[in-house]
This record gives C-alpha cells, sequence and structure tokens, in this order.
C-alpha cells in the first residue's frame, strides 16, 4: 500500500512516521530511492490490534 492509501485507511497524518520510529506502526519498505510501501496485512494487523486494544 502507498503512503496515500495508508494515510486515509489509518486515519493517520504523516505522524506515522514518528510512530515507526517508536516502533508503534509497522515499517515501510524501500521500493527505490524515493518510494516506499507497506504490506497490505501489516496495515490490517495494526488495525485488529488497535480494535482490540480498545474493548
Amino acid at each position: 500500500m502507498r503512503c496515500e492509501e495508508v494515510l486515509t485507511i489509518t486515519g493517520l497524518s504523516r505522524s506515522l512516521y514518528t510512530l515507526m520510529k517508536n516502533s508503534e506502526f509497522p515499517l515501510s519498505i524501500k521500493l527505490s530511492e524515493r518510494s516506499v510501501a507497506w504490506r497490505r496485512g501489516d496495515i490490517q494487523n495494526w488495525i485488529s490490534n488497535k480494535i482490540d486494544s480498545n474493548n
């Protein structure tokens, strides 16, 4: 998933980079020198864990 899709699905802002740095969000995968993406499953698991921790 590219950044804009991750931001839309999670409702986060670019603060996700701070969360990644603090090991609170899945790490991105470098596709090229100026391009990154995230695994869809990693993002879905992160969302599921957030839901579970709030219940």
